[in-house]
């Protein structure tokens, strides 16, 4: 794509895969209590669970510093898959299903970049290999699968936000209150429902202007935690990493560029 954008979705996708884990990880090492709930689900006592959080912490870890520094196709597909499982836990020992869908980022920044890096003669050595910026593919194929797979995701992460909001999750509530607001529930209703409405625009048609919106919001609604603000923050970095990387995607130079190259299958989708 002769603006970059292609290159700057890559750059996007890789530093917000990077944040999810690094961040998830740094709850590994503090041995966030929570976490045992999820250890509970595989039938590992609590003590256990103690013990083994600070492992999983470092892999989480080195596999975020390997994604900025050294960037493996393997870790990619890996933390697809452990995104996903890490997120399908919190359904799986009793928390809402929107916690899940809430986390939308964490395994499908890395599949956005699975996406845009994907060559189609890939065979079981190039897992192996690293991704660098010459690997993107940025013909409009390919940058129509990345969009539509970031509008999906966007799509759930407002959801499920907006869904825990409109469910009055507690740790909102705190936070609607550390913040001052006396009918805290309230608050949840109206934040969740105008969160509900901006993933069925992100979905639907998701536009340049409003997009930045919808990232600055989330950046500053992630800031509102209580506890352990600053990983709390750069755990959600796949969130604020697709909302921006479907914002390039959306802005008028690139929907500019293929024009001029009339696919207009892609055109009409940008």
């Amino acid at each position: 794509m002769k603006d970059g954008t292609a290159q700057k979705i890559y750059y996007t996708l890789r530093i917000a895969c990077a944040m999810c884990f690094i961040g998830h990880g740094s709850f590994g090492i503090i041995t966030k209590e929570v976490w045992c709930n999820y250890f509970g689900v595989f039938g590992i006592a609590r003590d256990a669970s103690y013990m083994l959080m600070p492992y999983v912490g470092i892999m989480d870890i080195c596999m975020g510093l390997l994604i900025l520094f050294y960037p493996l196709r393997v870790v990619f597909g890996w933390l697809v898959i452990w995104g996903f499982i890490t997120a399908s836990l919190r359904p799986l020992s009793g928390e809402p299903f929107a916690e899940f869908i809430e986390r939308a980022g964490n395994y499908g920044a890395p599949l956005a970049l699975l996406l845009l890096t994907f060559k189609g003669n890939n065979n079981f050595k190039s897992w192996f290999k690293t991704v660098g910026i010459n690997d993107v593919q940025s013909n409009p194929a390919v940058i129509k699968r990345v969009y539509i797979a970031l509008r999906i995701i966007v799509f759930l992460l407002l959801l499920g936000h907006g869904w825990l909001n409109l469910i009055e999750k507690k740790s909102l509530l705190n936070q609607y209150a550390s913040l001052g607001f006396s009918n805290t529930v309230r608050v949840a209703h109206i934040v969740g429902s105008l969160e509900i409405l901006a993933a069925c625009i992100s979905l639907i048609k998701p536009l340049h202007s409003v997009l930045l919106i919808f990232f600055i919001w989330k950046m500053l609604s992630e800031l509102f935690y209580p506890q352990w603000e600053v990983f709390e923050f750069i755990e959600r970095g796949g969130s604020y990493g697709a909302i921006l990387a479907l914002w390039f995607i959306t802005k008028p130079s690139s929907r500019y560029y293929f024009n001029n190259k009339q696919h207009a299958g892609v055109s009409a989708m940008l």
